[in-house]
């Protein structure tokens, strides 16, 4: 696996097919997906363009796919990675991911819930022998999760056949989650970071946080090493051991993003960063707080949040 891949959530319709050819074009080879994003098909023509074109063949990009909430049942799951593959023109996945450890019931494959929303009634563990057995019949490489928190972690991998590849969570430098790092770390888990830069400015207009793109302590490491905030805090994540899926639509700003393994950061500079922590998530990729309003499963005024 790649340890920079290119992020497409939060990509406008018309937008996300050109940025994912100049993300080729700038060298990187690993993308990460998801159903609920809305672009699937219009990546998939973007990649048979590249296919085509010969800008890259299959066998040299990592492909990563999610499972949404409402895809839970274990009926759906092996027809939501196959309905995916189909909108992407693809014949596998390199990783599949369980894009978040709550099931919702079945709104279609066409129409992944996300509104009015409501809990399901198949366990974790029954969608979980369900990726297994499409690794089984060569749809997935290997699966993962994402967004799992420590113990749901420790659960799944005490029970698992085939171990996760992979956790995919919100990770930065203003929530550095050591505990849950260095568990999946020590299990030879890979942990990926879907939020590497805090979430800028989209994070600061939907949840009004601070963002650690602005750091003073930030900005003045990235001084010292010529670099910009942004690379400093990618940096950090890949000398934590941690890959990094930081997107970006503008070609300068792709670049930039892959331009992180000609510096490293000192010892006194991890501390600095350790201890900007402030361990509160931002809610970010996102949470699906606000899919349960108009349901009957919103349990607070804002929603329900699954990780109370």
């Amino acid at each position: 696996m790649p340890v920079i891949a290119y992020g497409t959530f939060r990509s406008a319709p018309g937008e996300v097919g050109p940025a994912v050819i100049e993300a080729i074009k700038a060298g990187y080879r690993h993308f990460d997906l998801a159903h609920v994003y809305g672009n699937e098909q219009e990546i998939g023509v973007a990649l048979k363009q590249a296919f085509d074109e010969g800008m890259v063949t299959r066998e040299e990009l990592f492909i990563t796919g999610k499972l949404w909430n409402s895809d839970h049942d274990v009926d759906v799951v092996p027809r939501a990675a196959v309905h995916s593959l189909m909108n992407l023109q693809l014949e596998y996945f390199d990783l599949y991911l369980i894009h978040f450890p709550v099931c919702w019931k079945h709104t279609g494959l066409s129409t992944p819930s996300f509104g009015a929303s409501e809990f399901g009634d198949t366990p974790l563990i029954d969608t979980w022998r369900a990726m297994e057995g499409l690794v089984e019949r060569g749809v997935c490489r290997s699966i993962g999760v994402s967004n799992y928190p420590l113990l749901l972690m420790h659960d799944l991998t005490t029970q698992a056949k085939i171990q996760p590849a992979c956790n995919q969570i919100e990770a930065h430098a203003y929530y550095q989650r050591a505990s849950l790092v260095n568990y999946c770390l020590s299990r030879n888990i890979c942990v990926t970071a879907h939020t590497p830069l805090g979430g800028g400015a989209a994070n600061e207009e939907t949840w009004s946080t601070p963002s650690p793109l602005k750091d003073p302590v930030i900005i003045e490491i990235a001084n010292a090493h010529e670099k910009s905030p942004a690379q400093v805090l990618l940096r950090l994540l890949l000398q934590l051991g941690i890959v990094i899926l930081p997107k970006s639509v503008k070609p300068h700003r792709m670049a930039e993003n892959l331009n992180v393994l000609d510096f490293s950061l000192s010892e006194e500079e991890m501390k600095k960063i350790e201890a900007l922590d402030k361990y509160v998530s931002y809610k970010t990729n996102p949470n699906p707080l606000g899919a349960f309003l108009g349901g009957k499963d919103a349990y607070c005024a804002e929603g329900t949040d699954i990780f109370d």
